[in-house]
């Protein structure tokens, strides 16, 4: 049977806690914590890492140009995470008021939810969103008066492609897209125009080193859309997995993680990336795990002592990029700081 990880007794500890690890399922024990613990496990926030590596790395990549601005980068950073929660609340929100959110749904099971799982006061849930939504105008709006159009397009690009993932009358979600979404959201989107609103400056290069993070904030939702096909399929949910069929997007899924350290090779083969870059290969055991996971069909029961199930392929690829994405980050703080070792 899987099992719930243990939740820190100290309020701060909680906080912290609360975007470590693995998800939490257990849910009369969040009941029982104070009201920002509680909201920073409905909100999924062990998830958030990816939108602050992806910060991190725009960071480093505007380090390295020598274009860092420490202000711009703090306020990307917070916005990014910000923005990645409302999105968390939101795809909830939706899927809860649209029915797809049953006590039989994956989503309960692994974790617990805002408002299905009682976990959230609506007062409370209102509350925490419009200190998210003021927060993330805030930094929205410092952004065009301090950069103008190119921070405007970016952020428009952002607010339109996180109503279209789930809010809009069809989602994107629905009908295959939304792996693409979260590939070109988490690459492109975050790290080069995280870039260009540190900078003030568009940058090639900052879009080409995207792709491989992008990439593997991709296989992270294929394979969560993998691990609840079948209650897609029922629910008339045509996640990309749902039209490939199971063996089709596990295959896919393998793709995009060897695609992840082809794309680093290539970058530092073409001079994109300094060679520091390699550390990616640390997480290299991972990804091997993680392929060795796609590989077979999922059991029908979680091994013992399992945290998170009937998330199998999706763990397995959370727990690579997560390193993965620190890898990334510490090749290219190395690359900020010799910028010019280059092959």
């Amino acid at each position: 049977m899987s099992q719930t990880a243990h939740i820190p007794q100290s309020k701060i500890a909680r906080w912290f806690g609360a975007f470590l690890g693995f998800y939490r399922p257990a849910v009369d024990e969040v009941r029982a914590l104070d009201p920002v613990s509680r909201f920073l496990y409905a909100a999924r926030s062990v998830i958030l890492v990816i939108s602050a590596q992806a910060a991190i790395i725009a960071g480093l990549l505007a380090a390295a140009d020598r274009r860092f601005h420490s202000l711009e980068f703090l306020l990307v950073l917070v916005g990014l995470v910000v923005a990645h929660m409302i999105s968390n609340l939101s795809n909830d929100y939706f899927d809860y008021t649209r029915g797809h959110d049953t006590p039989e749904s994956p989503r309960l099971r692994y974790t617990v939810h805002p408002l299905a799982s009682g976990v959230l006061a609506p007062r409370t849930l209102l509350a925490g969103l419009t200190i998210l939504a003021l927060i993330g105008l805030s930094i929205a709006a410092f952004f065009v008066y301090q950069r103008g159009a190119l921070a405007a397009v970016f952020i428009v690009a952002g607010a339109l492609l996180l109503f279209a993932y789930d809010a809009a009358p069809v989602p994107l979600k629905k009908i295959g897209l939304g792996e693409i979404a979260v590939l070109l959201v988490w690459g492109p989107l975050m790290i080069g125009g995280g870039y260009a609103v540190i900078t003030g400056h568009v940058s090639a290069d900052a879009f080409y080193a995207s792709l491989p993070y992008g990439l593997g904030s991709m296989s992270i939702l294929v394979g969560k859309h993998i691990d609840q096909r079948d209650f897609d399929v029922a629910k008339g949910i045509r996640t990309l997995p749902v039209l490939l069929g199971d063996p089709a997007a596990r295959r896919l899924n393998l793709l995009l993680i060897v695609l992840m350290y082809g794309l680093v090779a290539a970058l530092i083969a073409l001079g994109r990336l300094t060679p520091f870059a390699a550390l990616v290969l640390i997480a290299g055991p991972r990804a091997v795990h993680a392929l060795s996971t796609l590989l077979h069909p999922r059991p029908d029961a979680p091994p013992a002592g399992y945290v998170g199930w009937p998330l199998w392929y999706h763990r397995a690829a959370l727990v690579h990029n997560r390193l993965f994405g620190w890898m990334y980050i510490y090749g290219l703080a190395l690359g900020a700081m010799w910028p010019h070792v280059r092959l």
